[in-house]
């Protein structure tokens, strides 16, 4: 088991954890439909990445007359 050999003071146990903060996102809006996006990233709404179709959507469909 590790056993310290010295005590780390607050001053460098927070200098430590000084990156340990979250970022928030960086959203762009899609160049297609105008939803917002990550960037470098293929749209989830339409499908597009740099206004190209890349991601074919699939139409809807209700599931509730297949099921039955």
């Amino acid at each position: 088991m590790a056993v310290q050999q010295n005590r780390v003071t607050r001053s460098r146990r927070n200098m430590r954890r000084a990156h340990d903060a979250l970022v928030a996102g960086n959203p762009n809006e899609c160049s297609s439909c105008g939803e917002l996006k990550r960037p470098h990233h293929v749209c989830p709404s339409c499908g597009h990445y740099d206004s190209r179709e890349v991601v074919a959507q699939a139409t809807e469909v209700d599931l509730d007359d297949d099921a039955a």
